[in-house]
């Protein structure tokens, strides 16, 4: 363990206690009680009960449902520099506003390029687990801070392995083939994806692989998000129609919009299971255990620069 993770502190927005004590006890990190609440006009209000002068200062944070948090996540952030933090990292389980990587039509919002400006302007360093990279490459191409994509695939790999008897990894589009090949590839698994077009937000056709001699095999559909459900739902359904058995769905992200739970059951998905990213208490698979190696290595790997932020406070960095 390092002298720099023995001195860092662990702070966690609202809601985000479990994940926050889970890493400072990996890290060896102290951790600092946030006080949040909202004024009765909705304005937010923020106290840390702690003194950060001089030590790095690690945010965790979930930001799904955005529009609602991040007010208080840019506060948060301000505050722990104000208190003297050295630096300030966050680390968001689920990083939002991937989805707008393009202008589809003119005049529309590039808000995913938005964010990062918003993010890297109040952080010093980012670690987040998958994050809906479609059209860019890396994190790089919109933030300008140093940012660590945290992989769910082994963890998803693993439980299926211990879960699943004779699994196939399926993937319902093009988009998750990167997610499928990596959990296929951590434990040997067959795989297949599936083909999709897109008519709308709830208009999903998507046109079956070749199953051919995996009949014996039980489908798990793996997908990094699970919002309306409609493409999972119709890649179950492909699945069943096919002959092969009731599929299995792990997501690395569960945000699970309006009926979508509905309408996976309605499609025969006989269970389904997400990583804690999003649903604290229903997430089945932790993210503690990949997190914190890659948070410690993100404290060491900056550890220099914001100290000599510190001896040279005039100094850019």
């Amino acid at each position: 363990m390092s002298q720099q993770n023995t001195t860092s502190t662990v702070i966690a927005m609202p809601g985000d206690e479990k994940l926050a004590a889970a890493l400072a006890e990996r890290l060896g990190a102290r951790t600092a009680a946030l006080e949040y609440r909202r004024f009765p006009d909705g304005e937010s209000y923020l106290r840390l009960d702690e003194s950060l002068e001089g030590r790095p200062a690690v945010l965790v944070a979930r930001m799904d449902r955005p529009d609602e948090k991040i007010p208080a996540v840019l506060f948060a952030a301000d505050l722990a520099r104000d208190l003297g933090a050295a630096a300030v990292g966050l680390v968001a389980s689920y990083l939002p506003y991937m989805r707008q990587d393009i202008r589809f039509h003119p005049g529309e919002a590039l808000t995913s390029a938005s964010f990062a400006r918003w993010i890297s302007a109040h952080f010093d360093w980012l670690v987040t687990v998958d994050p809906h990279l479609h059209r860019y490459d890396s994190l790089d191409e919109i933030y300008s801070i140093p940012s660590t994509v945290v992989p769910a695939a082994p963890a998803l790999a693993d439980w299926i392995v211990a879960n699943v008897d004779r699994p196939v990894v399926i993937g319902p589009d093009a988009e998750s083939a990167q997610w499928v090949e990596a959990v296929a590839a951590r434990r040997n698994l067959p795989w297949q994806v599936m083909r999709k077009e897109r008519f709308g937000d709830h208009d999903v056709r998507i046109a079956a692989p070749d199953l051919t001699g995996l009949g014996a095999h039980t489908p798990v559909l793996v997908d990094d998000i699970v919002s309306s459900g409609a493409t999972l739902a119709r890649a179950a359904e492909l699945l069943t129609e096919a002959g092969l058995a009731n599929p299995l769905c792990a997501v690395v992200h569960g945000l699970f919009g309006e009926r979508s739970r509905e309408l996976l059951a309605e499609a025969g998905i006989q269970r389904l299971v997400c990583t804690d990213s999003v649903l604290v208490d229903e997430g089945e698979i932790e993210l503690a255990p990949l997190l914190a190696p890659a948070i410690a290595k993100m404290l060491d790997e900056t550890a220099g620069v914001f100290r000599d932020k510190i001896n040279n406070p005039s100094k850019s960095v």
